[in-house]
This record gives structure tokens, sequence and C-alpha cells, in this order.
């Protein structure tokens, strides 16, 4: 009589933590399935800072490979995505700072609460459309993209984490060095001033904000790897074949 073949079971995926690991000894498959599983967290969040893709990109290139070189210092008390997500915030934020040297969060912060009546000031594309309207995917993200730059950046950044990215209110208050009750006030302001008729076309639809993935997604890996190769080779150069 004939068995059927037992079905092929998948092997589980691979840990967080071992591929960290692998990492740490210069496995490249690995530095690419970290980048490539970080990469749209950190774009969203350096976005939420820069306001500009190329910039943006130019930051999570920087974080990292600031990460994969000093990955002797991680110390696994906290998620590897959290570290990287912290290493490409600050990198972020300094260089806004050096740009715009007032523009630390503190001055920020001070700015908005001065100015008690703003008011965000969408492009007339945002109005409120017809019932009839049909707007495409693409159209609708790009609406949502100028509705969240519009935002005053203390409010965009914890907006960005928690609704495009999903974070919690924890994890935001611990990336952004704030007590959780600042983050819900900035949250729900940021809120407040994006009109409750677009957020209520929208919804649903904020994960699919920003993406950052197919050949964006493999070039950053390529352009990490190759920037770690340059770095590792003026560390310990290989001697000359005889």
């Amino acid at each position: 009589m004939d068995v059927a073949p037992l079905p092929a079971v998948s092997p589980a995926p691979e840990s967080e933590a071992g591929l960290v690991a692998r990492a740490r000894r210069g496995d490249e498959a690995a530095i690419r399935r970290l980048i490539k599983a970080n990469n749209q967290r950190l774009f969203r969040v350096a976005r939420s800072v820069m306001r500009d893709d190329a910039e943006a990109e130019d930051v999570v290139q920087a974080a990292y490979v600031a990460a994969f070189t000093a990955l002797a210092s991680f110390r696994e008390d906290a998620r590897f995505s959290t570290w990287l997500t912290r290493i490409a915030l600050n990198e972020a934020l300094g260089r806004l700072r050096r740009r715009r040297p007032q523009a630390g969060l503190e001055a920020l912060d001070a700015a908005v609460e001065a100015d008690a009546g703003w008011t965000a000031r969408f492009p007339l594309s945002l109005m409120p459309l017809a019932a009839d309207s049909e707007v495409g995917r693409s159209e609708m993200r790009h609406l949502i993209e100028s509705a969240i730059d519009a935002l005053p950046e203390p409010f965009r950044i914890v907006f960005v984490l928690r609704e495009v990215e999903g974070m919690s209110l924890a994890d935001i208050a611990a990336q952004l060095d704030l007590r959780p009750e600042t983050v819900k006030t900035r949250l729900h302001r940021a809120r407040k001033h994006l009109r409750a008729g677009l957020e209520e076309r929208i919804k649903g639809t904020f994960s699919e904000a920003f993406p950052f993935d197919g050949w964006r997604c493999d070039r950053m890996a390529d352009s990490v790897v190759a920037a770690l190769r340059i770095r590792t080779e003026a560390v310990d150069p290989k001697p000359p074949n005889r």
C-alpha cells in the first residue's frame, strides 16, 4: 500500500538574537536579514524627523553602519531593533540640530506651547473630498504623508512611532527619553491637529505610509555591507598576494 509522503516541515525562523550573534562574527547574510527586518521602522523614524526621503535614507544607512561597527557594545538587555531605532533617531536629531541648532526637542516644545492657537496648515488638496470622489491608494498615501509632515516635530515623531509604526506608548517614551504622560499629551495634540474628516477617510491605512521595501530595501543592505567591508579592510588590510 502506497503511503502518502509527509508534508515538508519548514524550519523555524531564526531569532533576532541568533542573527545578531552571527552578525557579530561578520556574517553578511545575517547582516542583510537584520537590515531588511528593520528598514521600514528606521526609515519611518528618520523621515519623521527629516521630512525628506533622501535624507532619511542617509540617516538609516549611517545608523546601520554605526550599529554594526559597534555591535560589541550592544548589551542584550533590550531588543536589537529597539537599540537600532534609538541610534537612527539620535542620528536624525543630531543632523537636524547641526543644521538648526535651536531645533532640540525642548526648544520645539517651548515654541509649540507658546503658540497655543496653532492649527495645522494643510495644503488645499487635503480639504474634505466629495462623497463620490474616488481616490486611488497611491494618492491617499500621499495625502496621509502630507498631513503628517504638516505636524510640528515633537508631535510628528510621536505620531509616526505610534500610528504609523505601531509602537507602544511605553516603548515610545523609552526611545525619546520622555515620561509616558508627555507621550500621551503629544499624541493627543497630534491627533487633534489632523483634521477629523481626513482622519476618518484614512483610518486603517497608516501602515502603508512611507514604504521602504523592494529594491530600496535591497539597495540599503548592499550599501551597508559595502561600507562595513571598507571599514574592516581599513582596520585589518589583507597582505598582498605573492
